[in-house]
């Protein structure tokens, strides 16, 4: 018996369900399934059974579950030090700014804990930056179907009205036009607007990249307008598309990113980088109680190291090419994706049956809607892994 089961006891699953269904709000509908253990791109149930993991936690594990270094980065940071709060200066805090510094571009670094929180950090960074520097300015225009978090100023940045209708009235200051559309954004910029916001690529809607040249278009314009380029790149940054950060395959650099998901590996920490121009937060005007805690801050350097160490950016381009030609293989409409974030559309609705079938094959992934399915495996994901996937993947669509 584990000191786990010891202190709180062994359940079983179905004993797991009912004191979910009890004792949690139940904000999502779950998959029948209940992992206790985790091992590279493996995930195992508590009858055993082995999964392989082709979401990483929504594109969080990139060095997959459990990674030596990172269990060795939580034991011996824990044993020293885990939270001071930012009253105080902080070791594990400075060296993880100047290397994310280092890895994107020049600017200076806001740690907190979601890529939720840092779109809000993002966002009054506009809301500051426009009331010194445009007269008061402060629309920020977005796209439908972006997700930038589940905070009230998020899920309204986000276009998607079936995550804000309930919580009307919403905060005023967003609008909204179709992703990969230029012509759109410059349709609706006027003399409020203060920034556009963006994902490079579409993830919770189902994986819907940057078009080319659009990413360029929508930096030229901002520089021909003086507003402010935000690019919310919790899904994508950190190798998921085969460069460090997702607007590098367009050679451009942002004004403000924000960071969060694969950061910290597994381990809650987010970071929101700001340029020199837009660098305006002074003290007072934000904080975080638990953001760039010891602890998080040594378990996201070294995933920052591993990544280096094991040229993981370099060979999620190589997989990712892989698993692209699997996705498109499954001979579903639409296979699309950059690296390792991919996704196909069924013509019928039946993508969440399909994610049930891929869980009785033993292969895990995320139906965005009823039609389409999206894959986000870690970043160390073998060609032998692949191979698996492939194997399971037309299974679960024969099944």
């Amino acid at each position: 018996m584990t000191r786990n089961e010891m202190t709180h006891g062994h359940l079983t699953h179905d004993e797991v369900v009912e004191l979910d269904h009890q004792y949690l709000m139940q904000t999502g509908k779950r998959l029948p399934v209940t992992f206790v253990r985790g091992e590279g791109v493996h995930l195992y149930d508590d009858r055993g059974k082995e999964y392989l993991d082709l979401m990483a936690g929504i594109a969080v594990n990139i060095l997959g579950h459990c990674h030596p270094a990172v269990v060795e980065a939580v034991v011996e940071q824990s044993r020293q030090l885990i939270h001071t709060s930012g009253l105080y200066y902080q070791h594990n805090a400075a060296l993880l700014a100047r290397r994310l510094v280092q890895l994107a571009f020049p600017s200076r670094v806001f740690l907190n804990n979601s890529g939720a929180e840092s779109n809000e950090v993002a966002i009054k960074i506009a809301r500051k930056w426009g009331k010194k520097h445009k007269d008061g300015a402060f629309e920020i225009v977005t796209t439908f179907g972006a997700f930038h978090g589940r905070t009230l100023a998020a899920v309204t940045a986000g276009g998607k009205a079936a995550y804000s209708k309930w919580f009307e009235p919403l905060p005023p200051g967003f609008i909204h036009v179709p992703f990969n559309d230029l012509d759109a954004i410059k349709a609706v910029t006027n003399e409020r607007t203060v920034a556009i916001l963006l994902e490079p690529v579409l993830g919770e809607a189902g994986v819907h990249p940057a078009a080319p040249g659009y990413l360029e278009g929508v930096r030229k314009w901002c520089d021909e307008k003086d507003i402010l380029l935000i690019l919310d790149e919790v899904q994508t940054g950190l190798g998921r598309t085969g460069r460090w950060f997702a607007h590098q395959h367009a050679g451009i650099t942002p004004d403000v990113m924000t960071l969060a998901k694969a950061l910290g590996g597994g381990f809650p920490i987010a970071a929101v980088l700001a340029a020199p121009r837009a660098d305006v937060l002074e003290p007072g005007d934000h904080g975080s109680t638990f953001g760039g805690n010891p602890l998080a801050c040594s378990v996201a350097l070294t995933v920052l190291d591993v990544i280096e160490r094991e040229h993981l950016v370099e060979h999620a381009a190589e997989m990712g090419d892989l698993l692209g030609q699997v996705v498109e293989d499954l001979g579903q409409p639409n296979p699309r994706g950059i690296g390792l974030m991919r996704a196909f559309t069924f013509a019928e609705p039946v993508a969440k049956a399909y994610q049930n079938k891929c869980v009785e094959k033993g292969v895990l992934v995320n139906a965005t809607d009823d039609n389409s399915v999206r894959l986000a495996p870690p970043l160390i994901i073998s060609a032998a892994d692949i191979e698996v996937a492939q194997d399971r993947l037309q299974g679960a669509l024969k099944a």
